[in-house]
């Protein structure tokens, strides 16, 4: 790989390094709407470092997390597939006000905790890839 494609790697992981910091101070203070939104980026982010190294090109522009990881040419499982689903449904930038209200009674702490143990799990599965 060439070292510029390194660098842009590095970029990836040291900002999803953040977003996971981020991840961590907002459930600490019940945030867990925005801890999710945060746990979607942590794990789009290092999919793109995944996509980049293994396909040597810059990742497409998308925050969906399954096509990511296809696209990178990884051999998700099916619960793999299924639980990066459900993460890519905590982007919520662009969503309606009625999908927002729903999420965010869904964002409950046990939710929340569960999917940043699965996030975690993902992310510790993705960088065995590189």
């Amino acid at each position: 790989m060439m070292n510029k494609d390194q660098e842009i790697v590095n970029y990836w992981l040291r900002s999803a390094k953040r977003d996971w910091e981020t991840v961590q101070i907002l459930f600490d203070n019940k945030k867990y709407d925005q801890a999710l939104f945060y746990c979607h980026l942590f794990l789009e982010k290092t999919l793109k470092a995944v996509f980049l190294k293994k396909q040597k090109k810059i990742p497409p522009y998308t925050h969906k997390l399954t096509r990511l990881a296809l696209l990178a040419e990884l051999d998700l499982t099916s619960s793999q597939k299924d639980q990066l689903d459900e993460i890519t449904t905590f982007n919520l930038e662009a969503r309606y006000d009625d999908y927002k209200s729903r999420f965010y009674k869904k964002a409950t702490k046990d939710y929340a905790k569960n999917y940043l143990i699965i996030a975690n799990n993902l992310s510790q599965w993705l960088l065995k890839q590189i």
